[in-house]
């Protein structure tokens, strides 16, 4: 393991409760929140002493990580590989078998996931940029089955595919998650002013979460299954760019964390059949400075974040932590920030955010974030060279 150990000293001290995290100005000021603590919570701290260790570099942009039953890393890189990493920092050859991929622009190989009865079964689940033909692509969700020996992948058959397929490779999402047999797959609505529009329809499946049987098959209890005309995979409506969805340990909820335009990052809180607003309503605004759809931040027919952002930490994957190494962490949210990079820590009350902390801030652009099996936190860097880094509370 090479170590790079950074020590980020907490204190005992209260933070004034008016007291939140330096992020900046505002893109849209005169937005405010549709109630307290939606935006810029209280700052807290860890106190503790946190290191920040490197387990590998050299991996070309990581994008997903799962902790193997040995202790081992799973990890994918957007180029298209699969690789093994053992806990001492050892990167193994590309996997076979994987799926032909599109990496260009935002699209590769992204999540990876391991199946519940995986140490049984072998099952894996990846989403990736699937090639179309013609230079199209789509977010696809697939399931294979891993060798012993952690060398070859067989028996992939894609679970879902998105469409229709899109002549760009540009917000594909996407995380897949596995609960109580089914799949929740997440994806982005590509980009582009005509794209973006799709995501308020139930004919296709941009700027969607869906949901499938772990074998791709449509669940009869889904929203839109027996609706004319709308496709049964869906699950919710009116995303942007889904790149982070965790099951709240506590509650079993589905929560999803999207990226915002320029300001509205949001965390949203996924109940079956909503729709979350994108592009009517937002708390961000475009790129070139319109505001976003209606001009408004919310209205009565979409869900509200449980929490947002303005600027933006442009999120990669989220979890909730589940480990007894960090004292006073147990169900908060971490989140990966992209930019300006970091891990970002929320801490809960029910289902509304008490508290907001900025950590590991000079290591660059943070992809994805997994607890590690004795409570550490995995962070992987999106770089050519990318990292796995680990955080703990041990120097």
């Amino acid at each position: 393991m090479l170590r790079a150990t950074i020590i980020l000293l907490g204190t005992a001290a209260a933070v004034p409760a008016a007291a939140q995290v330096e992020q900046g100005a505002k893109n849209v000021p005169r937005f405010e929140p549709a109630f307290e603590n939606q935006t810029r919570a209280p700052a807290v701290e860890t106190e503790a002493e946190i290191s920040v260790d490197t387990v590998t570099d050299g991996l070309v942009h990581p994008w997903g990580i799962e902790v193997l039953p040995d202790g081992d890393y799973l990890v994918t890189e957007r180029a298209g590989n699969l690789r093994v990493v053992t806990r001492e920092g050892e990167t193994g050859e590309p996997i076979s078998g994987v799926p032909e991929v599109v990496s260009r622009d935002q699209g590769g190989l992204l999540d990876v996931a391991l199946a519940p009865d995986f140490e049984d079964s072998r099952v894996i689940f990846l989403t990736y940029a699937k090639p179309m033909g013609q230079g199209q692509t789509a977010t696809a969700a697939a399931r294979g089955v891993l060798s012993e020996d952690r060398t070859e992948l067989t028996e992939v058959e894609d679970i879902f595919v998105q469409e229709p397929p899109a002549d760009n490779a540009m917000h594909f999402g996407s995380r897949v998650v596995l609960d109580d047999g089914y799949a929740y797959v997440t994806t982005g609505e590509h980009f582009t002013p005509t794209y973006r529009e799709f995501a308020q329809d139930t004919d296709n499946t941009y700027g969607k979460i869906v949901r499938v049987t772990q074998d791709g098959e449509i669940p009869d209890d889904n929203p839109f299954a027996d609706v004319e005309g709308a496709i049964g995979e869906i699950w919710t409506l009116g995303h942007r760019n889904i790149q982070g969805a965790d099951i709240r340990p506590e509650t079993g909820e589905l929560w999803a964390l999207e990226h915002g335009p320029a300001g509205g990052d949001e965390l949203n809180l996924i109940e079956q059949g909503e729709n979350y607003g994108w592009p009517v309503v937002s708390y961000g605004r475009q790129y070139d400075g319109p505001l976003v759809g209606s001009g408004e931040p919310r209205s009565e027919e979409f869900v509200e974040p449980r929490y947002y952002w303005d600027p933006v930490i442009a999120p990669g994957g989220f979890t909730f932590y589940d480990g007894e190494m960090f004292e006073g962490w147990q169900g908060n949210v971490l989140a990966s920030s992209l930019v300006p990079g970091g891990l970002v820590r929320l801490t809960l009350d029910g289902d509304t955010v008490t508290g907001e902390e900025r950590l590991v801030t000079d290591r660059g652009r943070i992809r994805d974030v997994e607890v590690d099996r004795d409570g550490g936190v995995l962070l992987l860097t999106d770089k050519e060279n990318g990292e796995i880094l680990r955080v703990t509370t041990e120097g």
